[in-house]
Parts: C-alpha cells; sequence; structure tokens
C-alpha cells in the first residue's frame, strides 16, 4: 500500500515541475537620449563685427596729400592730424590776403585823418559842407573795405587750416581711400572712422528669409575663431534694398552683450532660429506603427524595463521623424528590435546611440 501512495506523489511532483517558465532572457537595448528642440534653425550666416557709427572725411579744400599719419587700425583722439597737404597755395592766398589787409589799413588811417580835418575846417566856418560829406563817405567805404580785408585774411588762415585733415571724434580708422602724392578735390573720401564705443554685427541674409523674419526674432552670434566667445543679438536694421549682384540684403544686429574677444572687424557667426512648438527627432528605427497608432518603446533605468509609450509622428523620411508628445527631454527610446519588446521586458543598457 505504501508504494501506491508513494508512486503517484512522485509523478505529481514531476508533473507541477515540468509546468514552470523559463525566466525570460535579458536583452541588450541600443538606445537614444531624448533631446526636445524648440526652435527652427533657418540658417547659419558668415558676418564682421561693426561698428553702429562711421563717418568718412575728406579735405576742405583741394590739394595733394603730402603725408598720412596713421594706418589703418590706429586709434586716434578728436583733433588728431590724419594727413596733410602741401600747403603752398593756401599760404599764397594768406599773404596777399594779408597784403590787402595792409594797404586798406593804411588807407582807413588816411579818411579818418581827412575828415577830422574837414570836419575841424567846417566848424570854425572856412570848409565846404560838400567837401565834409565827401571826407566822411570815404571813411565809411574805407572802413567797410577794412572789414571785408580782415575777412578775408580770416578765410585765408582757415583755408590753410583745412590743408590738415583732423579727426572730429575719438574713432578708430577702419580704411583710407587715398594715398600720400595723390591729388584730391574738396570733399573727396580720403579716410574712415568708426567710433568703437558700439558695436553690431553685420550680414547679408537672402532676400526672402530676410523678409519674412518674425518680429523680434533672436540672433546667436559666436566668434569663428572661439565659438565659446557667444552673445545673442537683434535685427537694428535691414537694408529696404537688395543687393544687385548677390540678391542679399545687409541687416545690422545690435547685440545684447559685446564680449571683449568682438573687435571691430572680428568674424562672427551668425545663427537663425525662430521658436516652435516642443517636438523631438529620433530614427525611424524607434517607431513600431499597432492598430493605427505609432508608439516607441521607453526605457525605465530604475527597473530596467520597458514600456510603450503612444507619440504623434509630424513628418518622418527614410531616416529620422519628427514627433511630439508623449515624451520628455531625458528619456531613454529603444532605436533597434522594437518589434520584438513587450511591456516590462527587462533590458541591458550596454550602448548609447549618440544623435
Amino acid at each position: 500500500m505504501k508504494r501506491l501512495w508513494i508512486v503517484p506523489f512522485a509523478a505529481a511532483l514531476l508533473v507541477g515541475c515540468s509546468e514552470e517558465k523559463p525566466p525570460q532572457a535579458v536583452r541588450p537595448a541600443l538606445y537614444v537620449v531624448v533631446q526636445p528642440e524648440r526652435s527652427e534653425h533657418l540658417g547659419r550666416f558668415a558676418g564682421n563685427i561693426e561698428a553702429r557709427y562711421e563717418s568718412t572725411l575728406g579735405f576742405r579744400v583741394p590739394g595733394r596729400i603730402v603725408r598720412r599719419f596713421y594706418d589703418v587700425g590706429a586709434v586716434v583722439k578728436q583733433g588728431d592730424i590724419l594727413a596733410n597737404l602741401d600747403p603752398t597755395d593756401q599760404q599764397n592766398q594768406l599773404r596777399a590776403a594779408q597784403g590787402d589787409l595792409a594797404k586798406v589799413q593804411a588807407q582807413l588811417i588816411n579818411a579818418q585823418a581827412n575828415a577830422r580835418r574837414q570836419q575841424e575846417l567846417f566848424d570854425r566856418g572856412v570848409g565846404a559842407q560838400a567837401q565834409l560829406d565827401t571826407a566822411q563817405a570815404d571813411l565809411k567805404t574805407t572802413a567797410a573795405s577794412m572789414q571785408q580785408a580782415v575777412a578775408a585774411v580770416n578765410q585765408a588762415q582757415d583755408q590753410l587750416s583745412y590743408c590738415n585733415l583732423r579727426a572730429d571724434h575719438d574713432a578708430v580708422i577702419t580704411d583710407w581711400k587715398a594715398e600720400a602724392g595723390q591729388v584730391v578735390s574738396i570733399g573727396e573720401e580720403v579716410v574712415t572712422l568708426a567710433r568703437p564705443e558700439i558695436k553690431e554685427a553685420v550680414i547679408d541674409l537672402p532676400g526672402p528669409l530676410a523678409e519674412a523674419l518674425p518680429k523680434g526674432i533672436e540672433f546667436q552670434v559666436a566668434g569663428q575663431l572661439d565659438p565659446n566667445v557667444k552673445t545673442t543679438a537683434r535685427v537694428r536694421e535691414i537694408a529696404p534694398q537688395a543687393d544687385s549682384a548677390t540678391r542679399t540684403r545687409r541687416t545690422r544686429l545690435t547685440l545684447d552683450q559685446t564680449p571683449p574677444a568682438f573687435r571691430l572687424g572680428s568674424s562672427v557667426s551668425v545663427t537663425v532660429s525662430t521658436p516652435i512648438a516642443e517636438h523631438f527627432e529620433l530614427p525611424v528605427t524607434a517607431l513600431q506603427d499597432v492598430d493605427g497608432k505609432t508608439r516607441v518603446w521607453v526605457i525605465d533605468t530604475q527597473t530596467q524595463s520597458v514600456s510603450p509609450q503612444d507619440v504623434t509622428v509630424l513628418s518622418r523620411d527614410t531616416r529620422n521623424a519628427l514627433l511630439s508628445g508623449g515624451l520628455k527631454a531625458g528619456d531613454k527610446v529603444v532605436i533597434a528590435g522594437v518589434n520584438s519588446l513587450t511591456p516590462g521586458q527587462k533590458v541591458r543598457l550596454d550602448k548609447e546611440s549618440s544623435q
């Protein structure tokens, strides 16, 4: 009887053990870390740092340039002589004006003495009224000629001083348009001065992009030699007409900050982007279409398991897809073998894909 009880019990134990499920295998997971995009990249353009205020100076008299005292890039102070002309002609004009003045001064002395004599004779009753009137008229005419001669001397002195081209404000020389020995006319452009205290970035934007820029759009400005030197900027001025050759429009940007490395003439890289609704970009291999819905598999780093998450596909191509909803920054999403995953499946985070 004992054998009849023992054998069935042992058989039952064997049957029970055979029905236990084997443990689920932990599979490696290739994944990416989700990074949201909140702006749309519109382009990157090369530009320069320029002064907001520039002035181009020229001589106020014609002549031949004798000397230039500074080179491009020199810092000058208000009143500094930048260049000068041969002053021979102006010196001769000044001498002539001074000679005319001396002549008129002598005539004025003579006219004053004559008018005084005629007045004395008239007062004693021995002089004629007509002679007194003539003497007084000559005195007034000579006095007027004296004023004219003084003005001519002052003008000649000014003309001589104009042979020196002076800086009208503290500035940096950015360009010379004439060389020593060159003959220039009145007002011809000779030198360009820039005020260094206010700087801005200058770029050339394609016409359609310049016209479509949203109001208040922010630009990212970084140094080309050192991209870590950067700041933000906003549009100050867009040229009303496009360049006839390139069809671009000169755009000037006001810098929110001016790093010391942004010197006049420095090359910068300007990035244009516009705010958009938050979205994510993932490889199309991360998507799984089930029952008309699209989902991705998110890894729970605490439990080392995966779970499905529904997402909305904004657009996709053969390589990448733009998604919205369901994800947040820092989520780890599986990008390979998603069709063989099951909810709660254990995974091993062996490798992270760079995206």
